[in-house]
């Protein structure tokens, strides 16, 4: 049973209205490149086509991007981009109307988004003649495979968050300075903590300083790679404060509830 006492967080770390300024991406990182093409940036859109909110996400096959609960509910479609820097001209691929390939939203069926970092999961199924082919997809982990990370190897732990939220946030009054160029970002935070009152049994925690980088606004349901593997650990959930500082919180897709609707529903799809 996951823990409520995560009602503290502040914020959800996609939601950022493409029409409002820049709020909060991989802070403290360094552009992707080419090493995960399997990550990409999606705007969630209303039925007719306007664009709501950006967030990242991971293709665990040719037609199954996963990310966020909070992600995808309440969208009616999706547009997806895997390109992996966008910038300086964002228009030159249509950015944020049509993307390379486009899906249907799917939401855990547990999700509330009262109290989306309970089951923050979402898929975004892809239009079947738009299926992207690649020869690497992201995997999903094996049943409580994070269990193993227990108190005395957690010190070791390293994860690989990517995504395409901002880089820099800033309080409200000096958000003029806020980093959110539109390019694919890695880093590596250090595990804080997992299976503890905070986190309860769905989340982990991860650093968040100029060290080891960390995840921010745009981030949100892009994937946090054990080391150096394609293993999710988990999708960018939620953060602690508005400037995105100090630590970062990973919705875990470990858990029987999550693989079981993954499988049952989009099994067909999954390797």
């Amino acid at each position: 049973m996951r823990h409520k006492a995560l009602t503290t967080a502040l914020a959800a770390l996609a939601l950022i209205g493409l029409t409002a300024p820049p709020a909060s991406a991989i802070t403290d990182g360094v552009p992707d490149g080419e090493d995960h093409p399997y990550v990409g940036l999606m705007v969630a859109q209303d039925e007719e086509g306007n664009p709501l909110w950006r967030c990242s996400g991971t293709l665990i096959s040719p037609t199954i991007f996963l990310t966020a609960g909070h992600c995808t509910y309440g969208a009616d479609s999706v547009e997806i981009w895997f390109e992996s820097d966008l910038e300086p001209d964002p228009s030159a691929y249509d950015y944020p109307y049509t993307g390379e390939v486009t899906g249907t939203p799917y939401t855990h069926p547990e999700y509330d988004d009262a109290a989306f970092y309970l089951h923050d999961l979402g898929v975004v199924e892809l239009d079947e003649a738009e299926a992207v082919d690649l020869p690497t997809y992201g995997t999903l982990p094996t049943l409580n495979l994070l269990d193993s990370f227990t108190k005395s190897s957690k010190k070791d732990a390293t994860f690989t968050p990517v995504g395409y939220g901002l880089q820099k946030s800033f309080p409200d009054a000096a958000a003029w300075k806020d980093s959110a160029l539109k390019t694919r970002m890695v880093s590596t935070p250090k595990l804080i903590s997992i299976n503890t009152g905070y986190t309860g049994d769905g989340s982990l925690i991860l650093s968040n300083n100029a060290h080891t980088g960390g995840t921010c606004s745009g981030d949100s349901g892009g994937p946090n790679f054990i080391g150096t593997s394609t293993v999710i650990a988990g999708v960018t959930s939620f953060g602690k404060n508005s400037t995105c500082a100090g630590t970062g919180g990973v919705y875990r897709v470990d858990r029987a509830d999550d693989l079981d609707w993954l499988y049952g529903t989009f099994g067909d799809q999954l390797p």
